[in-house]
């Protein structure tokens, strides 16, 4: 069993709230449909994610869904489709607190053409290396889709899922949060960026710099 990050733990209950919070929140800037994309929070020994079918607007604490690492529901409720990748996500990354999938815009629209985001602005690095990498195509809610994803985000925080979305990692619900709008604003970015020509792209060595930069540079490396 995986150990809890090493910041305090928050009550389940403001867990819970700051959970139909952030899908509020997703959902009115855009970045997912009332029921589409998920959350993922860890907890001591177990997890919570958001539950299946369930509009935004119409969630509640008490309907999120707690599960343990058997992929067993600890409660009532019926667990996101994809709690696969949140349950593989957490078992396989100690360092990880929470997960937030979603569908946003740009960033599902590149995920439709199975590119990879290149390190056409150094802020790619915000995601831990020097691309966005693109996991190839599996189906919604499988065990193949959770294992595609775990390598495409091996070093990583953040994958795009082929014909789908986007999945971004944090130490805690805001961090997550902030990596899958910074990872849709690159997306944007880029896409705009094409639209004109061949971005330019930074080298090794020029990103290797800011990853560098990045450790100790901020809680985000923003400048």
């Amino acid at each position: 069993m995986t150990q809890h990050p090493s910041s305090p733990p928050d009550s389940e209950k403001e867990l819970r709230r700051r959970m139909v919070e952030a899908a509020q929140k997703l959902t009115t800037q855009g970045l997912n449909g009332t029921t589409s994309g998920n959350i993922g929070v860890r907890l001591a020994q177990s997890f919570l994610v958001t539950p299946s079918g369930v509009a935004s607007d119409e969630l509640l604490p008490e309907a999120i869904v707690e599960m343990d690492f058997s992929g067993a529901t600890l409660g009532p409720g019926k667990p996101s489709s994809e709690w696969h990748f949140h349950r593989d996500i957490l078992a396989a990354r100690a360092e990880i607190g929470a997960i937030v999938h979603t569908h946003s815009p740009y960033a599902s629209a590149l995920a439709c053409l199975r590119r990879d985001i290149p390190a056409f602005h150094y802020m790619i690095a915000v995601a831990g290396g020097d691309s966005i990498r693109c996991a190839p195509y599996a189906i919604f809610g499988s065990q193949e889709l959770s294992d595609l994803a775990l390598l495409a985000l091996e070093n990583r925080k953040a994958c795009l899922l082929a014909n789908h979305g986007v999945i971004a990692l944090g130490l805690d619900l805001a961090d997550a949060m902030a990596l899958a709008c910074e990872v849709e604003s690159l997306c944007q970015q880029y896409w705009c960026a094409s639209q004109l020509g061949e971005p330019q792209l930074l080298s090794g060595p020029q990103m290797q710099a800011v990853l560098e930069r990045f450790k100790t540079y901020g809680r985000r490396g923003r400048d």
